[in-house]
């Protein structure tokens, strides 16, 4: 059985290819610039490598090189994958984490492994669904009104963010929202 995939659905990026649009991402937000040398370095690539995904990326739209300098900077497409994939991730590592409840290491490495996979519309559905069951649950526990047995508790303050935009916008780095802030 084949499962079809939704027209909806956002644009297929390898796993590979989200870790190099992350680097970018990481590189300029750190250093202030990207090179094919310091991607590759931060991969643990060769140059080469790094340049034929680099044009991969190119061909997708992601990314562009600037002619003077050489400096890859991800293009407004690049910038809204990444924020994307970084919400993804981060609603994936604490779902796992406060509402699965599997160790943090495990949490972080298979948000890792899914966060490309996600769809926009299942991000902000998920992202919808952890609010409401978080916000409802904190409410009930504050009035006292939470049963002990469903002592529920999240370190992502989702009731700080009115909606899943703001929540997108507020991704910065590669790692899950809390540990940036």
């Amino acid at each position: 059985m084949t499962t079809k995939k939704p027209e909806h659905h956002d644009i297929e990026l390898s796993h590979s290819m989200v870790h190099y649009l992350l680097t970018i991402h990481k590189l300029k937000e750190s250093r202030g610039f990207a090179r094919v040398t310091d991607i590759a370095k931060d991969l643990d690539l060769t140059k080469g490598s790094v340049s034929t995904m680099l044009n991969n990326l190119k061909k997708k739209g992601f990314i562009r090189e600037e002619e003077d300098c050489k400096f890859v900077v991800l293009t407004e497409d690049g910038h809204e994958e990444v924020h994307r994939i970084l919400s993804s991730r981060t609603l994936l590592f604490y779902f796992l984490r406060d509402f699965v409840g599997v160790d943090e290491d495990t949490a972080e490495f298979d948000a890792c492994q899914m966060e490309h996979l996600m769809s926009s519309k299942t991000s902000e559905k998920f992202f919808h669904f952890m609010k409401n069951l978080a916000c409802s649950c904190e409410e009930l526990n504050k009035k006292g009104k939470l049963p002990a047995e469903f002592q529920f508790k999240t370190t992502l303050d989702f009731c700080a963010f009115k909606n899943v935009d703001e929540f997108v916008h507020h991704q910065k780095g590669d790692k899950q929202l809390a540990d940036n802030e």
